[in-house]
């Protein structure tokens, strides 16, 4: 029977960013936003995160305009806003969030984000009733997707978020632009890459030729340092240009002879509201005591925001149209508290609604590196983890300048 109203006609809808930008959040705010259209709602953004929804509100009509998905960040600007009492903030400013909701007659409500930002979604649809759906949003891509990536007949349970593959594109060309002047110098670069607890990204150094890597999974013990300072003297000298480039994790454990102590280090004694501290500096930490400990130049070098930064990627552009999809799925059905993703590690061209699934959002928590993915004894990364990355980056493509130059005797 034809009808002349949509099946949404009248409801709205309202996307929200929160945590850290990536360069796949424009994308995944226009994909969610056409499909919404598409059923009839009206949409709307909340600027700021969960901060747009405090005081009068700060909303903005998404409705009928121009967006560009492959612009990186957010176009509607991310604090970490938590609306429930935290250490930093003990208000509990949920009545406020409630309110506005009502005010401005939103009637679902899609957060981008991780763990943090999804969680307070999550619980406003338990305690409040909220209509929500989350979807997943990390550079870190340690957020748990159950994502299934099969190597040799073996299932391993991995992890691909909307963020993450455009950021790994950057961190492996930075790493293969940085092996030209360590090659230079016969110097020891030591490149520090965000990642708070897991070493996901660090790993796309590594495919980017990174010779060793540090990662938060395994702590650099008094024990594990001496025997990584030796693998560093051991890697150098054996290689053909007396050059190395070491990948650590910003939040790797580091002995310190000092205290006597395994720490993180932190640039700032500060925490965000969901209790996070700053990270930065580990880095310097370790080239520091790697040209003290063996006698070789070592330099640090962080790679800071640049991963956050840029144009949002092929894949992950892809890949955030394939979860929009399934939000069209959950909204059909009015199955709230979810989140879209990927059921199985796929390649570009298999990034479709059917290889996607949706999981409820009390179950996201965080999923740390498997175990198969990288050899700590080895200070690297393994060839399963290059099979995964395989599919999101294409072949290895290593920075190498071939030559056997004779020596000259007078």
């Amino acid at each position: 029977m034809k009808t002349d109203k949509k099946l949404f006609s009248g409801k709205t809808i309202a996307i929200l960013t929160g945590g850290g930008d990536t360069p796949a959040l424009n994308s995944s705010i226009e994909s969610i936003r056409n499909r919404a259209m598409i059923l009839g709602y009206k949409v709307y953004g909340i600027r700021k995160g969960w901060k747009g929804l405090l005081g009068d509100g700060e909303i903005v009509d998404l409705t009928n305009q121009h967006y560009d998905g492959w612009h990186g960040g957010t176009a509607l600007n991310s604090s970490r806003t938590n609306p429930f009492p935290s250490k930093k903030n003990p208000e509990n400013r949920v009545p406020q969030i409630l309110k506005n909701l009502q005010r401005y007659k939103i009637d679902v409500l899609v957060s981008i984000g991780g763990d943090d930002t999804n969680g307070a979604a999550k619980k406003l649809f338990e305690t409040e009733g909220i209509p929500v759906i989350g979807f997943p949003k990390t550079i870190d891509n340690d957020l748990r997707t159950r994502t299934i990536h099969s190597f040799k007949n073996k299932e391993i349970e991995a992890v691909i978020c909307p963020g993450f593959p455009s950021a790994a594109r950057g961190i492996a060309d930075f790493a293969s632009r940085m092996r030209t002047t360590v090659d230079s110098h016969s110097r020891i670069i030591v490149l520090e890459v965000m990642g708070r607890d897991a070493g996901w990204l660090t790993g796309t150094a590594a495919y980017g030729g990174a010779d060793l890597a540090l990662i938060p999974e395994f702590e650099i013990t008094k024990e594990k340092k001496e025997a990584f300072l030796n693998a560093v003297k051991e890697k150098y000298n054996s290689s053909k240009r007396k050059s190395l480039i070491l990948a650590i994790s910003e939040g790797v454990r580091w002995f310190d002879d000092n205290t006597g102590k395994t720490e993180k280090i932190f640039a700032s004694s500060e925490v965000d509201e969901y209790g996070h501290p700053l990270f930065g500096g580990v880095s310097g930490v370790v080239a520091s005591e790697i040209t003290r400990k063996t006698g070789l130049e070592a330099r640090a070098q962080a790679t800071g925001y640049y991963a956050r930064a840029g144009r949002c990627g092929c894949y992950d552009r892809r890949m955030t149209q394939a979860l929009a999809d399934k939000v069209t799925d959950l909204l059909l059905r009015n199955d709230y508290g979810q989140m879209p993703v990927l059921s199985k590690v796929v390649k570009y061209e298999e990034l479709e609604e059917y290889n996607t699934k949706s999981i409820d959002m009390g179950d996201i928590g965080n999923k740390a590196l498997p175990e198969e993915y990288y050899d700590s004894n080895k200070f690297n990364f393994t060839e399963v983890y290059f099979d995964f990355l395989s599919n999101i980056l294409g072949p290895q493509q290593l920075t190498v300048f071939n030559h056997n130059f004779p020596v000259v005797k007078p």
